[in-house]
């Protein structure tokens, strides 16, 4: 297997907001400093959300501002209605996204209204930013579970990708939101999705709840994606799913695509330092297996 496989890094966004503590804008900027030097060219960084709803984002366009626009990297972030829209153009932001989910329940938990009626939302955010020029990636949350519904048909989430599509996103995550997901069940998936949009035009997006994450991009690869979402140490969780931890770490996607004789342009190396200093400053032991074993073969016997 060879070619190249790009890598969208949302620990700073994805990640931090589940966390329990205050996280102050520096820390993030540093975050993403960090990432950058390790050669991460796409990291979601802000989420224009309200603060009382999600505190850890608070800061938000501070962050961005404080970014250096550097050739070839791009930082993204969250923006579920206009209002959110708004404070990313001012903010600079030229990669925005907005999420639905492909379970009613979860849809009515987490944004409190049907998948119609956020779609619908959607509509106006995706053409408002079209419009400025600013790129649009959709997200679609529990594509083959719910924390509420249990499993989700794969034509269900073919056809949200569908209406994404449509209405102007130009990538579209596919989200295993509380990491049930198996290499059987995100390839039926896949294989739905793939009957009406291009693999170019999707990402994969795996929690690891079950330890399965990278089995599923292994699998998700064999189908042709070559864009993934993952999280520095593991980082993240899912608040309306007991139990969810983090998205796939990306030091253990970046090893598992190494060995796969596949590029990302990252390294290793630095990652893992990386995932080691954010999990030291927030108090908790790396999520990442491929991190926890270089650091302790790197301990004196």
């Amino acid at each position: 297997m060879q070619g190249f496989v790009r890598i969208v890094e949302v620990g700073p966004r994805d990640g931090l907001q589940n966390e329990r503590q205050p996280i102050d804008v520096d820390t993030r900027v540093a975050l993403i400093e960090r990432l950058v030097d390790a050669g991460l060219q796409h990291i979601e960084a802000a989420s224009f959300v309200s603060p009382r709803w999600v505190p850890q984002m608070a800061g938000s366009a501070e962050v961005m501002a404080r970014l250096p626009p550097l050739p070839g990297v791009r930082y993204s972030a969250l923006t579920p209605n206009l209002r959110g829209l708004e404070a990313a153009l001012a903010s600079g932001c030229q990669d925005v996204a907005v999420f639905g989910a492909a379970s009613e329940s979860f849809s009515q938990k987490n944004i409190n209204c049907s998948i119609r009626d956020s779609l619908e939302r959607f509509r106006s955010v995706v053409e408002t930013a079209r419009g400025h020029g600013v790129r649009v990636r959709g997200y679609v949350s529990c594509v083959v579970g719910c924390p509420y519904e249990g499993p989700i048909a794969p034509a269900k989430v073919a056809e949200v990708c569908l209406q994404l599509q449509e209405m102007g996103c130009q990538e579209i995550s596919l989200g295993d939101t509380i990491g049930v997901g198996t290499p059987a069940s995100v390839t039926a998936m896949l294989e739905a999705c793939l009957r009406h949009l291009p693999a170019a035009q999707l990402a994969g997006h795996f929690h690891d709840t079950y330890g399965m994450a990278v089995a599923n991009v292994a699998a998700s690869l064999a189908m042709g994606l070559r864009t993934f979402d993952s999280s520095v140490s593991g980082l993240g969780g899912c608040p309306y799913a007991a139990g969810a931890s983090g998205n796939v770490a990306t030091e253990d996607l970046v090893y598992l695509l190494h060995g796969q004789g596949l590029r990302t342009g990252i390294d290793l190396d630095r990652l893992v330092a990386i995932s080691g200093w954010i999990s030291m400053l927030l108090q908790r032991s790396p999520a990442s297996k491929v991190t926890r074993a270089l650091l302790a073969r790197s301990l004196p016997n």
